[in-house]
């Protein structure tokens, strides 16, 4: 008897004509098989391409369309690992049943209501935000992306890549790339800091997990420890993360102030000091001789180590550290080479006394085995061959000079700085007025600013605002020089009868707009006139 029985196959697309496809040829045509991909995805957005559908194989559309097969295979490969298509082994390639045919929406700029603080977490989710969403970065700690050494950087990871082979196939080696840290210790010790690279010295990935590490090794909760005020204000997220105490002390000109260090030190009995010493974040200063030794003897009297934060050091020709005065027998170091070199390239190193350096490799082990070996290589490229040294000091006449322009910038802006900085990329500047209030309609605008209350021990409101000297190379720079500028006093003269905008413009002005500036201070408001 004849079985009724059909067997239900799959709608195949037509191959005859290559799915529709006329690749294009010539110098300034895209790749096919990047051509081919987008086809495919129009096909598939339109409706042409329905869930299930077996594609040509990849000999009908080679064949169809006068195109390699190589060139098939690597467009189905691209469009499996988008989701759009799967593989079945022996039956060819079908469209998916689910698939995402649309880029994920952009997540709006994190907002604050008038409860929300301007904190830390704020202020690192903002900074991570697409270019698009961000007009103007005043937040972070990086120099701008044209500043740096492209070049140099590019030719390094060529060299790594054609020199490693299969070496980058492993965990690497949980103290660190060896020959870095080589590298390391001979550059520290044409500073004057003597380091043993085998015992006192070990990679991290980059300067924060060095001190994160650092703290969850050495503190419990309910320690005390020894802050400077004001300070970078990623310390203060760490150290409220472990639960321990927070001692203030003020931060002068050529140091801690000394009074107040001692006196908290012989109140609480802190663990630990932490100090940011050759270029303190936000003020710019530096460490004075006496004062350093001053900080050493009151930390062998009460009985305190050091955590001597050296991110900046390299913004100074000779820096004086309290690790070469001490030789790491109560200091600990940290430095790392993203101010320099590039953000992404999370490279850093902790030098320690060797029974510290194995206790924090073990830390370094639990929390994420080892340091990705690829960015050391790039730096132990960039080192070994010399170029590190220049680079360093052309970058840093660079910031130099911006640093002066900056200076004359925001005081044009209506700002003051109480005492210049010594070195550095940043400016601590007084607005006159709560910067907090400042920052959060800024950031409602794109433009993101470090307000004082960031960099406080008890984030006390504060009339300060670090802004970094690439300023002057921003937009708002540009605003700040433009010929047609008039400067007002709030309370002694009247506002000329013009269109105003209410609310307050992003740092980006239309050819032919008026625009109200109301930036930065007390007493002065910023008109600028275009077109």
């Amino acid at each position: 008897m004849a079985s009724n029985t059909r067997t239900v196959r799959p709608q195949t697309a037509d191959s005859s004509n290559a799915l529709g496809w006329q690749p294009l040829r010539g110098s300034d045509s895209p790749p096919l098989v990047e051509q081919l991909v987008q086809h495919c995805q129009q096909l598939l957005g339109n409706h042409s391409l329905r869930a299930g559908t077996r594609m040509p194989s990849v000999r009908q559309l080679a064949d169809s369309a006068g195109v390699s097969r190589d060139t098939v295979v690597q467009a189905y490969d691209r469009l499996v690992a988008l989701g759009l298509l799967h593989s079945r082994p022996g039956a060819g390639f079908f469209v998916s049943t689910q698939r995402r045919l649309h880029a994920p929406s952009t997540p709006e700029m994190p907002s604050l209501s008038a409860g929300q603080a301007f904190d830390t977490p704020f202020l690192l989710r903002s900074m991570f935000r697409s270019h698009g969403q961000v007009q103007f970065d005043g937040s972070t700690g990086l120099l701008p992306q044209s500043w740096m050494d492209h070049d140099m950087l590019n030719a390094a990871v060529r060299a790594v890549g054609r020199s490693a082979g299969m070496q980058l196939l492993g965990y690497g080696e949980p103290q660190g790339y060896a020959p870095l840290r080589q590298q390391i210790s001979a550059m520290l010790l044409a500073q004057g800091l003597q380091i043993d690279p085998e015992l006192e010295l070990m990679t991290v990935t980059g300067v924060t997990q060095g001190m994160d590490l650092i703290l969850r090794s050495t503190l419990r909760a309910g320690d005390a420890v020894l802050v400077e005020d004001p300070a970078w204000f990623m310390v203060f997220g760490l150290l409220r993360a472990l639960g321990v105490q927070v001692l203030p002390v003020p931060r002068l000109r050529d140091g801690p102030d000394l009074e107040v260090l001692e006196r908290l030190a012989r109140a609480h009995r802190p663990k630990l000091l932490i100090t940011n010493t050759v270029v303190h974040n936000p003020t710019g200063f530096g460490l004075s001789l006496p004062v350093a030794y001053d900080v050493l003897r009151l930390a062998e009297q009460h009985n305190f180590l050091i955590l001597e934060d050296d991110t900046y050091a390299d913004f100074v020709p000779q820096p004086m550290r309290l690790a070469t005065l001490d030789r790491l027998r109560r200091v600990l170091l940290i430095g790392g080479f993203s101010k320099t070199l590039a953000g992404s390239l999370r490279v850093g190193y902790v030098a320690a006394q060797p029974e510290r350096i194995r206790a924090l490799t073990d830390a370094k082990l639990l929390s994420g085995l080892t340091s990705p070996e690829l960015g050391e290589r790039v730096v132990h490229r960039i080192l070994a061959d010399g170029q590190y040294r220049k680079h360093v000091q052309r970058l840093r006449e660079r910031v130099d000079t911006a640093r002066q322009r900056c200076l004359k910038l925001v005081e044009n802006m209506g700002l003051v700085v109480h005492q210049e900085p010594l070195a550095g990329m940043f400016i601590w500047a007084d607005a006159g007025r709560d910067t907090e209030v400042l920052a959060r309609q800024m950031a409602a605008q794109g433009v993101l600013l470090a307000p004082g209350v960031l960099f406080s021990a008890n984030q006390q409101g504060s009339t300060m605002l670090r802004l970094p000297v690439s300023i002057i190379d921003s937009d708002i720079s540009l605003l700040l020089n433009e010929p047609r500028m008039w400067l007002f006093p709030l309370k002694r003269t009247a506002l000329p009868a013009m269109a105003v905008p209410k609310k307050i413009c992003p740092p980006m002005v239309n050819k032919h707009q008026i625009v109200l500036k109301c930036l930065l201070g007390k007493r002065y408001m910023l008109f600028f006139v275009k077109g």
